[in-house]
C-alpha cells in the first residue's frame, strides 16, 4: 500500500510519516519510509544567511530537479517492497510550490505524475498557516514568512488534484494527528478505523473535510 503525505511547511508531514511507519512496525507489519525532499529548507537557510532571495524560477529549477530525482528513486524502491510504503512529500508538493511562486504548472510534472504508480492514498495535512508558522519558529531549524505559508496553502487548494486528496486536520498533538492518519489508512485499505490503536488522539477533532478550492 502506497501512502503520500502532503501539506504546507509546518503541517507535520515528516513527524506524521515517521510516526506512521514506526506504529506499523510495532504492530508487526512491514513498513518503509521514503523522503522526497527538494532541498528547500537548506536553500531557505542559505538565503537568510546571505540576505538575498533566490529568484523564483531558479529556486523552482533546483527544487524540481532534486525532488524529481528523489521521487523516481522512491518509486523504484517502493516497487521492490512488500508492505506499507509512506512517502513524505511528492511531486504534488512541487506543483504547489510552483503555484506559490506565481509560476505555471508546466507539462512535465503533471505528465510524470500520470506515468508513475498511483498512490492508494494522498493525504493532505490541513492546518491553519498561523499554527504552522508557530511550529516552524519553535523548531528553529529554518525560516518561513506567514504570508508565504498562506500563499502555499492557497496554491495547494488551486491544484486540480486537490479534490482527490484525503484531508486530515493536522492541528493538535502528534498523537492526535497520527490517530487520524492511521484511521484514514485503515479506511483506504478496506479496514475499520477502530482497528487502529486508540490513544490520546481518540478525543481529538475528527478529520476535516475538503477545503474550498480557490
Amino acid at each position: 500500500m502506497l501512502i503520500v503525505l502532503t501539506g504546507i511547511d509546518g503541517s507535520g508531514k515528516t513527524t506524521a510519516a515517521e510516526a506512521t511507519v514506526e506504529a506499523a512496525r510495532q504492530a508487526g507489519k512491514s513498513a518503509l519510509l521514503l523522503r522526497n525532499y527538494a532541498g528547500r529548507r537548506r536553500m531557505s537557510l542559505l538565503s537568510a544567511r546571505l540576505g538575498r532571495q533566490l529568484p523564483a524560477r531558479a529556486a523552482d529549477f533546483i527544487e524540481t530537479a532534486v525532488r524529481t530525482f528523489n521521487v523516481l528513486n522512491s518509486h523504484r524502491r517502493a516497487r521492490k517492497f512488500d508492505g506499507l510504503v509512506v512517502m513524505d512529500r511528492h511531486l504534488y508538493c512541487q506543483l504547489a510550490l510552483r503555484g506559490s511562486y506565481g509560476l505555471a504548472r508546466g507539462r512535465f510534472l503533471p505528465w510524470l505524475i500520470r506515468r508513475l504508480p498511483r498512490p492508494d492514498l494522498v493525504i493532505y495535512l490541513d492546518i491553519d498557516p498561523q499554527e504552522a508558522h508557530e511550529r516552524i519558529l519553535a523548531r528553529g531549524t529554518d525560516s518561513e514568512l506567514l504570508e508565504d505559508l498562506v500563499s502555499l496553502r492557497d496554491a495547494y487548494r488551486s491544484l486540480p488534484e486537490y479534490s482527490g486528496f484525503t484531508h486530515i486536520n493536522a492541528g493538535g498533538s502528534p498523537d492526535e494527528v497520527l490517530f487520524r492518519v492511521q484511521a484514514a489508512i485503515a479506511t483506504a485499505g478496506g479496514l475499520h478505523p477502530e482497528c487502529c490503536p486508540a490513544g490520546p488522539a481518540a478525543a481529538g477533532p475528527a478529520p476535516s473535510g475538503a477545503g474550498p478550492k480557490t
